[in-house]
């Protein structure tokens, strides 16, 4: 806010959207070999390949300085969706980029359909595609090139977001995170013009700055204009006199640097020229399109009026850059003949522009304004702090102030009263929530609307809240909470940067507000609600790291960006807790029956498998934690990989001083994969793999043990002994095979792994508990009839066994004796 004085200064500013390279125009090329001696690189920026796992996001800032002329985008990513596969994705698990100005776009709070996403993504990448709404979201290309510039889209901070799915299971906590990653790079470029004087897209349209000087100050009760305790400023076109001819268009800029009650824009001493047409001026149209933060057009503005029939006037206007563009119509009609191409209108153009004095506001600036000054919160987290009056007034350390000895004691019209509070959020918080907080005793008795850059009123406002039914609760970055007739409260998600402005209307005030007591708080909070005591508050930056923002990371059965909305009942909770503890009791099965074999080892493992897998899953479905949840996790991988290699090992019947050192080497290995990463799915084939070699190696153990007595002539020419010997010791193999396995329990084991194996592929973050629950039980089922299908070997007391693979290999010994 500036003081007395009060200087314009012209800042060259124009914003620019969604177009694509190729569908500029027609002799674009051209144009951008003139404009080059015209720009500049201001920034250029090149994102690395970055991977985003399933219900992950990035966001990525970049700043449009107030000369910068246009943004060039180039982004390129893995995913490979068409329109028509777009339909068949649900949000959740589709990949998205959102564009918002100002602040960080946060899709999770949208209604956007999928079908109004599919139009979107249909045109903003086939020309051109002007940014309305304050969020635009669109299915991530797999090649996007496209050009942003100064004519339509505001010269302030440009937010990029990439999303892997969204909507309210996305910040909710999961047993498991499966699903396509996709990844993508950028190249992001800022061109800015050397000349402030000239602007555009090429910087090569001329914007005349208007020079303003004080020309009213008027302090007392009344003047000749009718106005009270303001200041007038008046500014004017540089050379007086601005003549244009038919379809002519002039540009000015200004620049508003104080709280302004209105701005008026008016064409004087209009006239036709040469001096001697016989044209008659008043049936000349001269309109005027005015646009804040950006130039405007005939077809893209904020405000526009024919100064040559009326002035043209702007209530309570933002503070910063406007822009004026003059447009002359009719001219040729109204002067007429060969002389129309040679005809001019003239006009002087003049602003005044009614301020109020420092700590006034409002209508006739009677109305009281205070600035809040920001009170850092100790021990929180970067930007978390809270906002108390200026003055005398407020006396209290606490972070919320009396309301009533602040109130306007003038009422306007005889109604209701206006109390105005500014306050700045400043540079890099745009990823905070700002929350207001109204309390009374008694019903209460304001109306509050909030309003970015301006004074907010009952026709202009960005928010608003009358009463629990009438409010901004539509709008997509407005969270409203418990509010009643004696509270007001709600947040203002993803709050952006610069000056915001509060106006509580006080209803009725002639009742008196004597007897009633007010407080309110006004607060910047990194998360809503503290994310409803259903989750934690986490921060991160930017791509850039210029912008720190926080988000809700939720338990397992809340989600939403506050952790307000419970995705999982009580009852579902404990249905998912009992299926995915008391599954593991299957595990009694293998252990039983390697208990009943004297397999201690095995017995130990699966025992403790079930009971860690148990343990673990208590925890992740966040019911209880035995230990800490990286130590559950370790044990419940581990001893899993070392159920199923356990397995393979007791298939074979070598002695135990072999199966303690494959045990002692399985352990190492499979701790090692449970400590680094243990839920990559690669890791499950990895095991198998394991266990099969483990398996290998028995066999060729117990193969060269018991068949070492075998050999014969390597020689080229076999003689039949030789080769009777062979097929007999085939015969043999086969027949020990096949009598080494109940085979009814080895494919019951072999179906059960099966089921277990389409089970686990059919896991998602929605169906885990159910999937997960059968792939527990069907795992250590076929780990039981794999146990069941090793057929026992008794040894007789001299230590030699007596099934039939030692009487073959007895007989043969005796043979070659």
């Amino acid at each position: 806010m500036a003081e007395n004085s009060i200087l314009c200064s012209a800042s060259s500013l124009i914003l620019s959207l969604f177009t694509l390279f190729s569908c500029l125009f027609g002799h674009g090329n051209s144009i951008e070999q003139l404009a080059g001696y015209n720009t500049f690189t201001i920034s250029s920026f090149k994102y690395p390949e970055t991977q985003i796992r399933p219900f992950d996001m990035r966001y990525i800032r970049v700043d449009l300085p107030p000369w910068f002329s246009s943004m060039s985008i180039a982004l390129k990513s893995s995913v490979n969706l068409d329109i028509k596969s777009v339909e068949k994705v649900p949000k959740s698990a589709l990949p998205m980029i959102c564009f918002r100005e100002g602040s960080l776009p946060l899709p999770d709070v949208s209604n956007t359909s999928l079908g109004e996403l599919v139009a979107l993504s249909n045109s903003a990448f086939e020309g051109t595609q002007v940014l309305q709404n304050s969020e635009q979201c669109y299915p991530v290309p797999r090649n996007m090139t496209m050009k942003l510039t100064n004519e339509q889209i505001s010269a302030r901070v440009l937010y990029f977001g990439l999303f892997n799915g969204v909507g309210r299971t996305r910040t909710q906590s999961k047993m498991i995170v499966r699903g396509p990653s996709y990844s993508f790079a950028a190249n992001i470029s800022v061109e800015g013009c050397i000349t402030s004087s000239m602007q555009g897209q090429y910087c090569n349209q001329t914007v005349e700055l208007l020079s303003c000087g004080l020309s009213h100050n008027n302090s007392g009760n009344g003047s000749a204009s009718g106005f009270f305790n303001q200041s007038m400023l008046s500014c004017r076109n540089n050379f007086e006199t601005s003549c244009l001819g038919d379809e002519e268009m002039k540009i000015y800029t200004l620049e508003i640097l104080r709280v302004a009650e209105f701005l008026t824009i008016s064409a004087e001493n209009v006239r036709l020229r040469p001096v001697n047409n016989s044209g008659n001026s008043s049936g000349i149209d001269l309109m005027c399109f005015v646009r804040y933060g950006a130039m405007p057009s005939a077809t893209l503005h904020d405000f526009s009026g024919n100064l040559n029939k009326s002035p043209l006037v702007i209530n309570s206007p933002k503070v910063g850059q406007w822009y004026i563009s003059i447009l002359a119509l009719n001219l040729s009609k109204e002067t007429g003949g060969s002389q129309s191409n040679v005809s001019k209108v003239c006009y002087s153009l003049e602003l005044q522009e009614l301020e109020c004095p420092l700590g006034k506001a409002g209508p006739n600036c009677l109305s009281e304004r205070y600035m809040l000054q920001t009170v850092l919160r100790k021990d929180s987290t970067p930007f978390e702090s809270y906002f108390l009056p200026y003055g005398e007034k407020v006396m209290s350390d606490a972070a919320n102030f009396l309301l009533e000895p602040l109130l306007s004691n003038y009422s306007f019209g005889g109604l209701d009263t206006w109390t105005y509070f500014i306050l700045d959020i400043p540079h890099g918080a745009a990823g905070g929530n700002l929350h207001i907080l109204l309390t009374s005793d008694r019903k209460l008795n304001y109306e509050i609307y909030v309003r970015n850059g301006g004074l907010p009123s009952l026709v202009n406002w960005d928010y608003y809240y009358v009463n629990k039914t009438s409010n901004s609760h539509g709008s997509m970055f407005f969270a409203l909470y418990s509010s009643s007739e004696e509270k007001a409260d709600f947040y203002i998600l993803y709050v952006s940067e610069g000056t915001w402005n509060i106006a509580l209307r006080n209803l009725n005030s002639t009742d008196g507000t004597s007897n009633r007591q007010t407080t309110m708080s006004v607060s910047l909070e990194r998360c809503p609600k503290r994310c409803s005591y259903h989750g934690d508050c986490k921060s991160a930056l930017d791509a850039s790291g210029l912008t720190s923002y926080s988000f809700c990371a939720c338990d397992r059965t809340h989600g939403g960006f506050d952790c307000s909305i419970e995705i999982v009942s009580h009852q579902g909770h404990i249905r998912q807790s009992i299926a995915l503890i008391a599954s593991n009791a299957a595990a009694v099965l293998p252990a039983f029956w390697a208990l009943r074999q004297k397999a201690f080892a095995e017995w130990v493992i699966y025992t403790s498998s079930g009971i860690s897998s148990g343990l673990y899953h208590a925890c992740d479905v966040g019911t209880w934690c035995a230990l800490s949840f990286g130590v559950l996790q370790f044990f419940d991988f581990w001893l899993s990989f070392l159920a199923v290699v356990s397995t393979f090992v007791y298939l074979t019947t070598i002695g135990e001083v072999y199966k303690r050192a494959i045990h002692t080497v399985v352990a190492i290995l499979t701790a090692l994969m449970a400590i680094t990463k243990a839920t990559r799915p690669s890791n499950v084939i990895l095991v198998m793999a394991i266990g099969a070699l483990a398996l290998l190696v028995g066999w060729l153990i117990e193969f060269s043990t018991k068949y070492r007595s075998l050999s014969f002539s390597m020689d080229l020419c076999l003689n039949s002994l030789e080769r009777r010997r062979i097929r007999e010791w085939v015969n043999s193999l086969v027949k020990t095979i096949m009598k080494r396995f109940r085979w009814g329990f080895l494919l019951a084991g072999f179906i059960a792994l099966a089921m277990a194996a389409i089970s686990r592929d059919l896991e998602n973050s929605q169906n885990y508990w159910i999937w997960h629950s059968v792939w527990h039980v069907t795992i250590y089922t076929s780990s039981f009839f794999f146990l069941c299908s090793k057929v026992i070997t008794i040894n007789s007391g001299n230590g030699r066994p007596t099934d039939a693979n030692y009487q073959l290999t007895r007989q043969d010994s005796l043979s070659r004796g």
